[in-house]
């Protein structure tokens, strides 16, 4: 049976960042994924926007990754070659009665460490976009946008020049633990065409909103310590036309998200969204990534807010994507969460939960951190 360091399930933006760091640090890794590719699920389907670490907590692992992924990031594209567009982004009081929720937002993200970071008035933020309705505006410079394709690609690159092996189409269909506390590895049983066994010393969990259901797979591991999977889709739609906008442009945020937002893709593209649509549904395979004509009612009175002179007819059903969430629609939003052995007891077992926005901006991140909490448990 072939034995190895590491096995990496899932070939999403942070299962392949965690890979490739994997293999960088010295450890034979194989990266498994179920699909017939790397990146074709939640990596494939969301804004690309580079985050700058504004709304989480202070202290949380979303403000701390995402804040220090944001430089990381930036970094590694300028080196590898991969596309930025440093678009900035304004977060805009529609009126008078927002700008209280504005300056809250600035001294969380003032707590939070974010550079580049400035309140500045309706003029001047109308003086930058002039199509743009505001009382006051928050000013975001590091916020930008990046070709999470092409960045993903490069991650693999780099994870197979490491000495890292992908296997797709190869689903994890059981864990067993390798005598009665896990310290031998684990056992692995993979599906697929060919199927096989191996044996792991380090078992990583990135399955993005799969990962509460891998976790189910892993024996040894007690149910009641594994969370539940709450689904909350994202809908977008596309503007037509040319937009009136060099900024990316955010409402206050809503429950469960940022507001319907403008992104602009790096062809300068726009499109809104994504929206908070909360799917009752207890698993992955009963998601409907079709998007409803009839959502572009409410985006056209939430965009207009901030651009009145959206015209009627102008937004398009574009796509949708799913937010890997393990907490429900009443609750605040919850945290990245590292379950590892001081949780669970089970040597070599990390799994990672709830690793939505701003999981794209943070990867390189993650993957530091988890590095790190790999060599504490050591």
């Amino acid at each position: 049976m072939e034995q190895v360091d590491c096995v990496v399930v899932g070939a999403g933006v942070v299962g392949l960042a965690v890979a490739r760091e994997m293999a960088l640090q010295g450890r034979e890794t194989i990266l498994l994924e179920r699909e017939a590719a790397f990146g074709t699920i939640s990596s494939a389907r969301n804004s690309e926007v580079i985050h700058a670490g504004i709304y989480y907590p202070k202290d949380s692992l979303k403000a701390k990754l995402c804040v220090a992924g944001n430089r990381l990031l930036y970094e590694y594209c300028r080196s590898h070659q991969v596309a930025t567009q440093a678009y900035g982004k304004l977060i805009v009081a529609a009126d008078e009665t927002q700008i209280d929720d504005l300056q809250a937002i600035l001294y969380k993200a003032q707590n939070n460490g974010v550079p580049e970071i400035k309140m500045i008035s309706g003029d001047a933020a109308k003086a930058l976009e002039p199509n743009l309705q505001c009382s006051a505006a928050m000013l975001s410079s590091s916020t930008g946008i990046v070709d999470s394709h092409g960045y993903m690609l490069s991650l693999l690159g780099g994870f197979e020049d490491a000495g890292g092996m992908v296997a797709y189409q190869s689903p994890l269909i059981s864990a067993k633990p390798i005598g009665n506390d896990a310290e031998g590895g684990f056992e692995l049983e993979i599906g697929g065409a060919d199927g096989m066994q191996i044996q792991t010393k380090l078992l990583i969990n990135c399955a993005g909103m799969s990962a509460p259901a891998l976790a189910q797979k892993i024996e040894g591991l007690a149910k009641e310590q594994i969370p539940k999977a709450y689904f909350a889709k994202g809908n977008y739609f596309s503007l037509s036309g040319k937009p009136p906008f060099s900024h990316l442009i955010y409402p206050i945020p809503e429950p469960g998200g940022l507001g319907v937002h403008l992104t602009l893709d790096m062809g300068g593209q726009a499109k809104f969204g994504p929206d908070v649509e909360w799917l009752d549904i207890e698993q992955e395979d009963q998601i409907d990534y079709t998007v409803d004509s009839k959502r572009g009612e409410g985006f056209y009175a939430a965009v207009r807010r901030y651009w009145p002179g959206l015209k009627d007819g102008a937004l398009q059903p574009d796509y949708s994507g799913v937010r890997a969430k393990i907490v429900p629609s009443n609750a605040s939003a919850g945290d990245f969460y590292f379950d590892g052995p001081q949780q669970h007891s089970l040597h070599g077992l990390f799994n990672l939960y709830g690793f939505e926005s701003p999981g794209l901006t943070s990867s390189l991140a993650i993957a530091k951190h988890l590095e790190m909490l790999i060599k504490d448990s050591l």
